[in-house]
């Protein structure tokens, strides 16, 4: 007797049936109830800081959010096949990333350049900010504290005047190496302040583009080598990159600019008499702004004495001409002689080639005569 085969197919219609229906539940409509996903970003120096998130809505539960099941404090068991004590995913559905071009400190503490998934463990009156590894989990309902890389301590600010209806992560207070990061929703805002090397990461920057195309660019190269000097990091190698943007071989020309900065590598490098000839051959080629430009630069290293030496040189060698007369009245002030200082401040407001810039004199010229340095 044969087999009949129809329940055999009723089986495998059913399990086609609720396979399909539970894969149905997984999909996302788009409706106002949706958790809105967000990306921001920010360059600080050299670093890039990204995160992506999930932001909830407070949907009507102003002063319900902390310390409750929404945002639990602590560590929660979540349920749902969760058996570990988890901390907050710090936003909605899959968990919030974030991540870090080079290495950077988050409140003073050291985190490797990577990308995170970011917890945060919650309490009254501070919080336990986590970077875990497991960037790909749901939310932080698989949690795992092995994988933790950093845990660092921040303090919230709370009663905020606007409440936020949905979470944010913004950024704020940036200077050249810094910027504060917060979490805000509803009245609270989480802030902790991330650092950077700027050093460093912009040298590894550097460096990673010299070994590009940027390495046969001269205007590139003598970037890279003026970027060296000013901040006194690798010398030698800034000597080689100068030597090739004046290569003719690459279009390079051997102009005041990469050989004053050729110059002030050699000075670095202790080869004094080699950096004063090469020094000597600058101002050969230097136009009257070239020299003008440069002994602004010995100022603004507190280099008084030299800065003066130069603006003498260039008045002289061009005959007193535009900005020379400029460039004696700030060194001139710079030294304490007032008196010289004003007397070239009243011969720049002559030449002043502009009415904004005569302005600019003529205001120096006062701050002047009243007794007062520039």
């Amino acid at each position: 007797m044969k087999r009949s085969v129809i329940p055999s197919v009723i089986l495998s219609f059913c399990l086609l049936f609720f396979n399909s229906y539970a894969n149905a539940q997984m999909l996302r409509l788009p409706d106002g109830n949706t958790n809105y996903k967000c990306k921001t970003g920010r360059l600080v120096g050299a670093t890039n800081i990204d995160i992506t998130w999930n932001a909830p809505g407070v949907k009507g539960r102003e002063g319900k959010i902390w310390g409750t099941d929404v945002a639990p404090y602590g560590f929660t068991v979540l349920g749902f096949g969760s058996n570990t004590a988890s901390p907050w995913r710090a936003g909605a559905d899959e968990c919030t990333n974030i991540s870090f071009s080079t290495d950077v400190t988050i409140n003073g503490k050291l985190l490797a350049a990577g990308k995170y998934a970011f917890f945060i463990a919650l309490y009254p009156d501070s919080c336990i900010l986590i970077f875990n590894k497991n960037i790909n989990e749901w939310g932080s309902y698989f949690y795992k504290s092995e994988m933790d890389v950093l845990r660092v301590t921040a303090y919230q600010q709370k009663e905020q005047k606007e409440s936020k209806e949905r979470l944010e992560y913004n950024f704020s207070k940036q200077t050249n190496n810094s910027v504060e990061v917060s979490l805000d929703w509803e009245r609270w805002r989480i802030p902790f302040k991330v650092e950077v090397d700027l050093t460093a990461t912009t040298l590894a920057y550097i460096k990673s583009q010299m070994s590009g195309a940027a390495g046969f660019d001269p205007p590139s190269l003598e970037s890279a080598a003026t970027w060296c000097l000013q901040n006194n990091v690798n010398t030698e190698e800034a000597l080689n990159w100068i030597n090739s943007a004046g290569d003719p071989n690459l279009g390079g020309l051997s102009s005041f600019k990469t050989l004053s900065v050729k110059a002030g590598l050699l000075e670095k490098l202790n080869r004094k008499e080699e950096a004063g000839k090469i020094m000597t051959a600058a101002f050969e080629k230097a136009t009257v702004n070239d020299i003008h430009n440069y002994g602004r630069q010995l100022l603004n290293q507190n280099k008084v004495k030299e800065a003066v030496e130069i603006f003498e040189m260039n008045y002289k060698k061009f005959n007193g001409a535009w900005p020379t007369s400029a460039g004696l009245m700030r060194g001139y002030s710079a030294q304490g002689d007032l008196k010289k200082a004003l007397e070239y401040a009243n011969k720049a407001v002559t030449d002043a080639p502009t009415p904004e810039v005569k302005k600019i004199m003529v205001a120096a010229a006062e701050t002047l005569s009243k007794g007062k340095s520039l």
